[in-house]
């Protein structure tokens, strides 16, 4: 996959640990190995997206393997759908999701976040794959030269998605559905109010053509509780009754219920 410059497009290439372009404008690779090619006009906060706490809370629940039927059913979708390489995770994370996805294809693999912190932690614990601070807005890759674009519970931008597929490249996208961690849920809020939720939504410039439900219980225990709420957006809501009634809660009975989408360019 080629990378190009986030300033003026042009194409990146990796000389003596620094990604230049013909234009003069250099991009050095950390020490931990990834690149940082978010730039100062795409930020809209001095340190945009998760923070380290976030980022090793996700790491640490992720790696008791209690979302594995996630990463099963992408994997399905991608292998019976004949996804390709290579693959790019727009939101990537700590990398949890892409890297089992790109192995089970065998393909190369880009992983993008705008969180520093979690490309950092990314690269140091999956070697060999490119892992990128950068904004989904602007995906600093070449035109229609991804063959497997992930969302996982991600942003989606369909017109930049757009650009960077290739004519037959596919898009999975994750959604959390409507009655996902409602345990959780209902511990830290004092009533629940269920929105709509549209969990299979009509993108410009794709065809929907699979729609899979994946939905399963799950217990977690001490620690496991806190880093559960640590990985999604309520951590930013909850009031400080409902961090005292999880901080009492040493064992959590749950569902996650998310929908696994699989769209193609029209």
């Amino acid at each position: 996959m080629d990378l190009i410059c986030p300033i003026c497009a042009k194409p990146l290439q990796l000389m003596n640990r620094s990604y230049c372009c013909q234009s003069g404008h250099g991009f050095d690779l950390a020490r931990q190995g990834y690149v940082n090619l978010l730039v100062v006009q795409q930020k809209h906060s001095l340190h945009p997206g998760d923070t380290r706490e976030q980022v090793l809370s996700r790491r640490a629940f992720l790696q008791t393997q209690t979302y594995a039927p996630i990463v099963e059913a992408v994997k399905s979708a991608a292998i019976s759908h004949g996804a390709r390489g290579p693959v790019l995770d727009v939101g990537c994370g700590e990398g949890y999701y892409a890297t089992r996805v790109a192995q089970a294809l065998g393909a190369e693999l880009i992983g993008l976040d705008i969180s520093k912190e979690a490309v950092r932690c990314a690269a140091a614990q999956y070697k060999g794959t490119t892992w990128i601070c950068g904004t989904a807005s602007h995906l600093p890759v070449a035109d229609h030269s991804v063959g497997l674009l992930m969302s996982m519970f991600a942003l989606t931008m369909p017109a930049e998605f757009k650009r960077a597929l290739k004519k037959d490249g596919i898009f999975i996208q994750v959604l959390a559905a409507q009655d996902h961690l409602l345990g959780l849920k209902s511990i830290i809020y004092p009533e629940l109010h269920l929105k709509e939720k549209d969990s299979v939504p009509q993108l410009d410039g794709f065809t929907l053509v699979e729609s899979i439900p994946v939905s399963f219980s799950f217990t977690v225990r001490d620690e496991q509780v806190h880093n559960l709420l640590s990985m999604t957006p309520h951590v930013f809501r909850i009031s400080a009754d409902g961090a005292a009634r999880l901080a009492q809660t040493t064992e959590l009975h749950d569902r996650a219920s998310c929908v696994v989408n699989v769209y193609k360019l029209v």
